[in-house]
């Protein structure tokens, strides 16, 4: 898949849209953003915590349509309104052609979109009853059902539920949805999924948002350094 075979090609933000005394102005990694294009079916976003990752693929959710909570874009429930100014500011560069399908996963909500999933099930879909299995075995049984095939899948630290075994699985899912047309943007710190093969990876560390190799993440160093020193680092850390 080349660029111009992505559903989502990129952004623009339109800073005179944000207030002046707007928090997003205070995030290195968005402060400044103008523009920023996607070269690659998947795309991770990756960097320490409020580094500005997830709120801006939240803006990105939001402006392509999706529910801030998560779901499809025919989704429309709200427990609680969160999501920031950012998305009225982006306009977003679209591909030619629509998307077939499209998901917006994020961890934190899961289980608002679980409700929901099974409400609008009554109403005549197939009932998934994601309640009734574990958080892991929901959280990716959901992402084996909505992943299909050409849609842009919009992932917020999908590791969260799941065992290394299960994001190895999820990872296969995330590279057969690529074959079928699929294009994904994920928040992770996992060293498993960032092992994707031919990802564009994208730090919010260090200033501006920058491309970095995988084995220049905190995720790969820091998981690496662990395994391969664990006695020497806990005794560090243990002091």
């Amino acid at each position: 898949m080349g660029l111009t075979d992505l559903l989502l090609r990129g952004f623009r933000i339109d800073w005179e849209e944000i207030g002046g005394e707007s928090y997003l102005r205070e995030i290195p990694a968005i402060a400044g953003l103008g523009e920023l294009t996607f070269t690659k079916p998947v795309t991770f976003f990756v960097g320490e915590n409020g580094s500005g990752k997830s709120t801006l693929l939240e803006a990105i959710a939001v402006s392509y349509g999706f529910n801030p909570e998560g779901g499809t874009r025919n989704y429309r429930f709200s427990t609680f309104d969160s999501h920031s100014e950012l998305c009225d500011a982006m306009t977003l560069v679209k591909g030619a052609g629509k998307p077939g399908w499209g998901y917006f996963l994020r961890a934190e909500s899961f289980y608002n979109v679980a409700t929901a999933e099974d409400r609008y099930s009554r109403d005549g879909g197939r009932p998934q009853n994601y309640h009734q299995k574990s958080h892991g075995e929901s959280f990716l049984a959901l992402a084996q059902s909505q992943f299909r095939g050409r849609g842009l899948y919009l992932l917020d630290e999908p590791e969260a539920a799941l065992s290394p075994q299960r994001q190895l699985t999820l990872l296969l899912e995330i590279v057969q949805s690529v074959k079928a047309g699929g294009q994904f943007v994920i928040v992770t710190h996992s060293p498993i999924l960032l092992g994707v093969p031919d990802a564009e990876i994208l730090s919010f560390d260090d200033g501006p948002v920058h491309p970095v190799a995988y084995e220049e993440t905190d995720s790969y160093q820091v998981t690496k350094l662990f395994l391969e020193n664990r006695e020497q680092m806990l005794a560090r850390l243990l002091e």
